[in-house]
């Protein structure tokens, strides 16, 4: 049977690549991109295209009719450092969509669904340095409650339902394709951009905050590949750890300035920063590396080297 691909929240900034990467693998007409609102870019006019609202179960259940979708991705949400300035619509936006989309797939309307989870399911008791894929989870902000809550029910519509549902905790993620999207770790994204456009950049963190990064290419290649390993071996159900590099303001300061050697930062350290502190500073990702064969390929020096080039371009 022939996968066909539906991603909710497809402008988004990992949607976006996403979408881009799933329509090279399996075609065009086989990946559905959509989202709330119909932007004047390459995911919307290079493909099949819907507006949806994430929190309307019947136009999320007439698309899967309409495209006979088997795999739904479901990227809409409301991210950190945005869902606590309206943590009502937070909650709403990211349980009830996933809620749509389990319910779809407990009533046998598609086969395999992708939500991402996150860092921010962590809070500040628990251990910061090599946080454990089964740890305490304590989380601090609105994002990390409902993405927490959202792993014990996709775990839970599996063992109940046998819903194949498949989740990882996507760390910071570093693009130089999209802007950033509201999130605590967006620093690492913003910081190349002024480097190049200002030479100087003030950071909303303090220069020692320590967080789990990802280069964008590598997260785009793990959601694929849990997707596409065979199911007994996708043996965590709520989410899996996933780890790249960790650094700190100060350290990818120095890195870029070995590109950039008058570049400066300053830092002044906003409401973020208490979200920062109640995140790991780095993640044990052995559960994925040994049950799928995850291996990240991008390092920091690498990263930032892809990341200016491809900015200077733009």
């Amino acid at each position: 049977m022939t996968t066909k691909i539906l991603i909710i929240g497809a402008c988004g900034q990992i949607g976006t690549e996403l979408t881009t990467k799933l329509r090279s693998i399996y075609g065009n007409d086989n990946v559905i991109a959509s989202d709330i609102r119909k932007l004047n870019n390459d995911i919307v006019n290079n493909g099949i295209f819907e507006v949806v609202n994430a929190l309307d179960y019947n136009q999320i259940e007439h698309l899967i009719e309409q495209y006979q979708i088997t795999d739904v991705y479901l990227m809409a949400a409301l991210l950190s450092a945005t869902a606590e300035k309206n943590p009502a619509f937070a909650w709403d936006l990211n349980m009830n969509s996933l809620f749509h989309v389990l319910n779809l797939a407990k009533a046998k309307k598609i086969k395999k669904i992708f939500w991402p989870s996150s860092i921010a399911v962590f809070g500040p008791t628990t251990p910061r340095e090599n946080t454990p894929q089964f740890t305490i989870m304590e989380p601090t902000t609105v994002y990390g409650i409902s993405k927490q809550t959202g792993e014990r029910w996709c775990e839970y519509y599996h063992h109940q339902y046998g819903v194949d549902v498949r989740s990882i905790r996507y760390p910071g993620l570093i693009s130089w394709t999209t802007e950033p999207g509201g999130g605590t770790t967006d620093y690492a994204v913003d910081i190349y951009h002024k480097a190049l456009d200002n030479g100087s950049y003030e950071c909303f963190l303090s220069e020692d905050t320590k967080l789990p990064m990802m280069y964008m290419d590598d997260a785009i290649r793990a959601t694929v590949e849990i997707m596409q390993a065979d199911a007994e071996d996708v043996k965590i159900r709520s989410s899996y750890n996933l780890s790249g590099i960790s650094f700190t303001p100060a350290e990818i300061a120095e890195e870029i300035k070995t590109h950039l050697p008058d570049f400066t930062i300053s830092y002044k350290p906003d409401f973020r920063q208490k979200i920062a502190d109640s995140w790991p500073a780095s993640i044990d990702d052995s559960s994925a590396r040994n049950d799928w064969g995850w291996k990240h390929q991008f390092e920091m020096d690498s990263m930032t080297q892809v990341m200016l080039e491809n900015l200077s371009k733009k």
